[in-house]
């Protein structure tokens, strides 16, 4: 997930992009149908759903966004700061999900500059610098290293 909810319409409700972002990201309409209940449960947002997403806060559309990119389990899940923004509860729900979807055996790519975000979702970790590795292994041992390199 490059960004969450690339392909997103700002003039659209949110109800026409989960079918327009769920189109982008390949699943036709009536798996959108047979999900659409899911998504919106799961990004809690029946009370703003026949509203344009351009009046959506950025943790509004993280929401929306990150419910419909994860109604299925892929392959490989592809995070970048997918927490960064919305409040703690939902940043909970989320790390909840992508820890579901990776004992289920999707692989995470996760990419963050939270410690305590990565130590929550992820059990191995890389931490580069400039582009440069400086360390990779168990999750603690790297996000130790990085924390005392802040220090």
């Amino acid at each position: 997930m490059i960004e969450l909810g690339a392909g997103f319409d700002g003039d659209l409700t949110a109800r026409e992009n989960i079918f327009l972002n769920g189109a982008v990201l390949g699943y036709d309409k009536y798996f959108m149908q047979a999900h659409f209940d899911e998504i919106v449960d799961f990004a809690e947002l029946w009370d703003f759903l026949d509203m344009p997403i351009k009046n959506y806060s950025s943790g509004m559309a993280a929401r929306l966004g990150f419910a419909i990119a994860t109604v299925v389990r892929p392959d490989i899940l592809i995070c970048d700061e997918v927490l960064a923004v919305g409040d703690y509860a939902f940043q909970q729900k989320c790390e909840h999900r992508m820890g579901e979807m990776r004992d289920q055996g999707t692989t995470l790519l996760y990419v963050s500059h939270s410690i305590d975000s990565v130590r929550c979702v992820c059990d191995h970790a890389l931490w580069l610098d400039h582009g440069v590795v400086r360390l990779t292994g168990e999750v603690g041992e790297v996000g130790d290293a990085y924390m005392e390199a802040l220090g």
